[in-house]
């Protein structure tokens, strides 16, 4: 079993940044995928960015490309998402997953995540 904790929401205005941090305990990360999505009431959980632990790969949605940036901490099995240049359509919930054994072409579907975090809230204001 994998718990994940989430931290770093909170309400910001555009332009702002915020970092998003998800720590993991109970099972080692090497071997998964760790992955950021988002949802907002009455749609569907969105894909954020991943990254590969092995190896280190990133990816991301093209709605945050160029703004936010996904990096891992080994040592402390911590996954932080940094997000720059903030608009109100980020506004979320954002839900840290870990997946293991996700094939790259799988990366940003949740269904090949795992386990799930609570979320922390992001609220960005026009």
């Amino acid at each position: 079993q994998v718990q994940l904790l989430e931290s770093g929401g909170g309400l910001v205005q555009a332009g702002d940044s915020l970092r998003l941090s998800c720590v993991a305990s109970g099972r080692t990360l090497r071997n998964s995928a760790v992955g950021w999505f988002r949802q907002t009431p009455g749609k569907d959980r969105e894909f954020v960015a991943a990254i590969r632990w092995n190896g280190g790969s990133t990816h991301y949605a093209d709605s945050v490309k160029g703004r936010f940036t996904i990096s891992k901490d080994g040592a402390a099995n911590k996954v932080h998402l940094q997000m720059n240049s903030l608009k109100s359509e980020d506004s979320a919930v954002y839900y840290c997953a870990v997946g293991y054994g996700v094939i790259l072409s799988a990366v940003r579907a949740d269904v090949s995540y795992h386990y799930w975090g609570q979320g922390t809230h992001v609220t960005v204001s026009s």
